[in-house]
């Protein structure tokens, strides 16, 4: 049975699609712009997820997620990026995840798993990791939408319009 592990993963994926359109939406350079006061720039946050997916998902049941050939410090160091560097780092970090969520089964949630030491289980560590995965792709969101301005087209239900959406599902 893998009725949550599905129902995990499909909340992981909005937010991996929710990334790439804001993405999608920026020139190359801003790709690597440092956000307000010399914040993090995407590329950096992607950096991140994707060096925390790989490490928390590779042999996730079996190893600490805290992996010790993860270099955490470099994650965040100011970087100029293509954007196939970019998305080949943000894949891959995803596709490690998505790999291990697709070996669980529901009857895992009851085990554990270590994350720094720390036992978990594999409920909570995935929780866990949804929500600090959902707060950086909600960083990169804010950046490009920083960036574009009145260029930027937007990924939800847009200002003001929440009364004709909510009409349009009623119907």
């Amino acid at each position: 049975m893998r009725d949550s592990i599905e129902a995990i993963e499909a909340e992981y994926l909005k937010y991996k699609s929710l990334g790439e359109a804001a993405i999608a939406q920026l020139e190359d350079g801003e790709l690597s712009l440092p956000g307000p006061n010399d914040s993090n720039s995407i590329a950096v946050v992607v950096w991140h997820v994707s060096g925390n997916l790989v490490s928390r998902f590779t042999d996730f049941l079996t190893a600490d997620g805290e992996k010790a050939w993860r270099d955490r410090d470099d994650e965040f160091v100011a970087r100029t990026v293509t954007r196939q560097e970019l998305l080949e780092k943000w894949n891959g970090g995803w596709g490690t995840l998505l790999a291990a969520l697709e070996t669980l089964r529901d009857e895992d949630f009851s085990r554990h798993v270590a994350i720094r030491g720390q036992s978990l289980r594999v409920d909570a560590a995935l929780y866990r990791s949804l929500a600090h995965t959902a707060h950086h792709v909600g960083q990169i969101v804010y950046l490009a939408k920083s960036f574009r301005g009145e260029a930027w087209r937007t990924l939800s239900i847009p200002k003001g319009q929440s009364q004709a959406f909510n009409a349009r599902l009623s119907r």
